[in-house]
């Protein structure tokens, strides 16, 4: 299965869920805007040296330190979040790990390894890729300025 094959498969699932506010495939990425975020979001399914990734970037730096000050003060982890909307959507395996940082493009950046989603990529990734994107978005669409109300 080629990535272009790989990203559209996700978006038409993408474009289902609805959670979106659009859904768009490039050569190297899917991206989704996220929606009703106070600005401009976006979660993308990319592969970097091989493997599958999840990801939120967004230029604003203030919308990042809106999520970190949500989960300071609740006090919850992203991984317990991810694992709890990951169980939502039916997702079996391991709960990965979180990365956060400034990327060199100048994005703030949250993102996950997807387990078991690897090149070379076949059909049978394309549901635990998904189901990443889905988690992810729902795990987010809660913390900090996400949601614009």
């Amino acid at each position: 299965m080629t990535r272009g094959a790989f990203f559209d498969a996700i978006k038409q699932a993408a474009d289902r869920a609805g959670v979106f506010d659009g859904v768009r495939t490039e050569n190297e990425y899917l991206e989704c805007r996220a929606d009703g975020s106070a600005e401009p979001a976006f979660y993308r399914v990319f592969f970097e040296d091989g493997s599958g990734w999840v990801s939120l970037v967004t230029k604003d730096r203030w919308l990042s330190e809106s999520i970190e000050a949500d989960l300071m003060h609740t006090g919850d982890s992203l991984e317990e979040l991810l694992e709890e909307e990951l169980a939502d959507q039916g997702f079996e395996g391991a709960t990965p790990g979180f990365e956060h940082f400034r990327s060199e493009d100048m994005l703030f950046t949250f993102r996950s390894k997807i387990p078991g989603v690897a090149e070379p990529i076949d059909e049978s990734m394309v549901e635990p890729a998904t189901q990443m994107l889905l988690a992810y978005e729902a795990c987010f669409r809660q913390l900090g300025d996400m949601s614009a109300e």
